[in-house]
């Protein structure tokens, strides 16, 4: 496929690694220059871009960048994918550590509500509760035992399909979280956020989440 990924940091870097492995087309962005990511590009054959360009004629689109910045992206900067094309979006508010307070998720709106609603699209929701490095390493093939599985939130349709084809690829398995409106309960402190669990632990954690933030991630 090709992929345009916009943020370049742990999830977006290590996605830009694994995809390119994987022998995807990659165009990966950040918010500066293209040379800045000139290493980057070197080491995984992926080619740098401004981030308007990131989405041209893509299958794929990442979008994973600080929350706060988010409303930062250019009106549209998504809308030269393919039709269709399903856009991830990885982020997390976190607001204490870094994003400051915003209004609209902390009265409850779900995270990447928030980030949809700002893009004008829709978007799925994954890969934002698995430490970099074991998105980097710890992929295996489907069936292997202990493989960690990825909940992914988002409208249920034929973009729901390739996302999920795309975790099963990258080595993990995909579990159905909702949809995005659900998406709340695999934000920062819910049971399954930043845990490795198999696939029933995964369902069993997401239904035991609840809407409420807890103290360390609101503002």
């Amino acid at each position: 496929m090709k992929i345009g990924i916009i943020g370049a940091g742990f999830i977006g870097g290590t996605l830009t690694r694994r995809l390119t492995q994987l022998g995807h087309e990659v165009r990966v962005a950040n918010s500066r220059d293209p040379q800045t990511l000139a290493d980057l590009a070197s080491e995984t054959g992926a080619t740098a871009v401004w981030a308007s360009e990131a989405a041209e004629d893509a299958d794929l689109v990442i979008v994973s960048i600080p929350q706060k910045n988010t409303p930062d992206l250019a009106p549209g900067i998504v809308s030269a994918r393919k039709p269709g094309a399903p856009i991830i979006e990885t982020n997390n508010y976190y607001p204490q550590q870094r994003d400051g307070k915003i209004d609209a998720i902390e009265d409850g709106t779900p995270e990447s509500v928030w980030v949809s609603q700002l893009l004008g699209e829709p978007v799925y929701k994954v890969f934002n509760g698995i430490f970099w490095k074991h998105l980097l390493n710890k992929g295996v093939p489907a069936g292997t035992q202990g493989r960690i599985a990825l909940p992914i939130a988002g409208p249920d349709d034929e973009g729901k399909k390739v996302v999920s084809q795309l975790v099963d690829e990258l080595g993990f398995d995909p579990v159905d979280a909702g949809s995005l409106e659900e998406s709340w309960r695999q934000q920062p402190g819910t049971p399954v956020y930043g845990k490795d669990y198999g696939i029933d632990g995964t369902i069993e954690a997401l239904a035991q989440a609840t809407p409420e933030r807890t103290a360390e991630w609101r503002a």
